[in-house]
């Protein structure tokens, strides 16, 4: 039997059923994640302070989303009362983990990627925010820059 003292972070939780996902920091101090919406790639920026995960409008094909009007006012570093929309029952799959049924807020993400191509980093899709995270009991270790999501049953 394994003490739990001689474990490090990464085996701990795997042995309690996390998936290790790999997350870039860029240029710009954000962590990037690649993550798969409706069966298509894409880029992302892990942000722990956005309630909700997003997307930009010219997703919308990209992603296959079905889209309606959200009384939602997006607001952010840099902007606010921004007009949205949203998109239910997602399929989205981060590494190995997986959730369906998940809903995006859509909305203009041009500051965004204007601020992020100004600093030679790449534009982004969209934002994993919170809702996912919390949803995955996300766990973050930033010094060896992994992203642990729990599978779901």
């Amino acid at each position: 039997m394994t003490n739990i003292e001689d474990l490090d972070l990464k085996d701990f939780l795997l042995k309690k059923g996390y998936t290790k996902i790999k997350i870039k920091l860029t240029k710009t101090n954000h962590f990037e994640i690649k993550a798969t919406i409706n069966g298509v790639k894409g880029l992302f920026i892990l942000d722990t302070g956005a309630s909700s995960s997003c997307v930009g409008f010219e997703a919308i094909e990209t992603f296959g989303l079905q889209v309606k009007d959200s009384e939602i006012k997006a607001a952010g570093a840099g902007a606010s009362d921004m007009h949205t929309q949203i998109s239910k029952s997602n399929d989205i799959k981060i590494g190995t983990w997986k959730k369906d049924k998940v809903a995006l807020i859509l909305f203009n993400l041009t500051h965004v990627n204007t601020a992020l191509t100004n600093h030679n980093a790449q534009p982004v899709d969209g934002i994993i925010g919170a809702d996912i995270l919390k949803k995955g009991k996300a766990i973050i270790d930033y010094e060896k820059k992994y992203l642990y999501l729990k599978k779901i049953k």
